[in-house]
């Protein structure tokens, strides 16, 4: 694709914009919901980790979308699927109906990031990708309007209560519609055999050969678990220490993220590989120091320096290493090996780190109150540790210094 017309880049930048808002709008809240709604551990585990199972399932999914049919009709129907089960969550008050009908709605969300990437990939000039890709980001800020619109006009606070996955019903009928009016993408991988090993980024195992490389793989998927305590579960911290609008506070996080996305391709030059994702390693510690020193200190200030820290982690630390993995994969395995690492970390890592973070909260909850200090400084020495081993252990084995890969981070804002 060698040019677009402005109507066209104008959908394309409304569909992701649209995509990031409807996940965003519930899922950031979602936990704290949980915490007041009386759901045992094991409930608010198996309700959280419906994002990591639909990311597994995802690459499956997309690969036989991608040889049977067009990619903008598939978005369609997902989408219309997710403003059913979104709809039909919000109705439910038992954690087992919850669970099953958010866990189909990710098995049809999470192939939607993958989906509109195609889409925009297959109709808009190569250079003008992360122009497009970043109002997914801008989408995911805004959907912190929908609780401040609700405390301001009608005097109500909806995050702590299923009232979001309405909103994000209404984002994905919405987004259905605006998929009805997009450039024709024929199944791009029509008539190619279809291979869950290719789908998974199973191939990419061979890589695993290369000792620093399994290292990297081995702290990337353990490094999940500090960090899905903050994007998994922080709503819960938030909302009892007496936030009302905990989403658009969080939010915060993802918009000093799409300023610091820029600044990533020059630490990659400036550092390098090694201590640029080191740098969001130490962020990682930092987020949870300063939540430490404020619940024990009763300062709530140092709360936003946790929050005001995400884009660094994610921007230095997961691109970091997704770029790393670029230059450590030969060019016929860069898509299995990048498979690889988004289903080890996305999938495996926040799985694993859901189950470790649910049940170190409810270690200290007495009463229904939880003690978040321990907590807080049980995953600030983790962080750290994780950090100590990743300087120690991980050499910066590719010497070539590069720009990110244009359209290469999922965002997990």
């Amino acid at each position: 694709m060698s040019s677009m017309t402005m109507g066209v880049r104008i959908r394309l930048s409304i569909m992701m914009f649209l995509q990031y808002m409807m996940f965003a709008v519930w899922w950031s809240q979602l936990a704290g919901y949980l915490g007041k709604s009386g759901a045992s551990p094991t409930w608010q585990f198996w309700i959280l980790a419906v994002m990591p199972l639909g990311c597994a399932v995802a690459p499956v999914l997309c690969m036989i979308a991608d040889r049977r049919f067009a990619s903008q009709k598939v978005l369609m129907a997902l989408n219309v699927a997710c403003a059913v089960l979104f709809f039909l969550g919000a109705r439910q008050d038992s954690p087992a109906a919850l669970f099953v009908m958010l866990l189909l709605a990710m098995l049809c969300y999470m192939p939607t990031w993958s989906l509109t990437n195609a889409v925009a990939m297959a109709n808009a000039p190569a250079e003008k990708f992360p122009q497009i890709r970043v109002f997914g980001s801008i989408g995911w800020v805004a959907s912190g309007a929908f609780g401040w619109l609700a405390l301001q006009v009608f005097g109500k606070a909806i995050d702590g209560t299923l009232i979001p996955l309405y909103c994000g019903a209404g984002i994905a009928l919405v987004a259905a519609l605006l998929n009805l009016t997009l450039p024709n993408t024929p199944p791009p991988a029509k008539g190619q055999k279809a291979s869950v090993v290719d789908a998974l980024g199973l191939r990419a195992i061979g890589l695993l050969k290369d000792l620093n490389f399994t290292l990297f793989l081995l702290i990337a998927l353990l490094v999940m678990t500090p960090f899905t305590l903050y994007f998994s579960l922080g709503s819960q911290f938030f909302l009892s220490q007496g936030f009302t609008l905990v989403t658009f506070l969080m939010n915060w996080g993802q918009a000093v993220e799409i300023l610091l996305m820029l600044l990533v391709p020059l630490a990659l030059l400036r550092f390098g590989v090694k201590w640029t994702m080191a740098i969001g390693l130490a962020a990682l510690a930092v987020r949870y120091l300063t939540l430490w020193a404020g619940v024990a200190a009763d300062t709530t200030f140092l709360y936003y320096i946790a929050i005001l820290v995400h884009g660094i982690i994610f921007g230095f630390f997961f691109v970091g290493g997704q770029v790393y993995v670029d230059k450590k994969a030969p060019p016929q395995m860069r898509a299995q090996a990048q498979g690889l690492y988004v289903l080890l970390c996305y999938g495996v890592g926040q799985f694993v780190g859901t189950l470790v973070d649910v049940k170190l909260v409810a270690a200290y909850a007495t009463g229904g109150v939880t003690n978040w200090a321990p907590v807080f400084a049980i995953t600030t020495v983790i962080a750290a540790v994780l950090l100590g081993a990743f300087c120690l252990v991980f050499r910066d084995d590719v010497t070539e210094k590069k720009a990110v890969p244009a359209g290469v981070a999922p965002s997990t804002n």
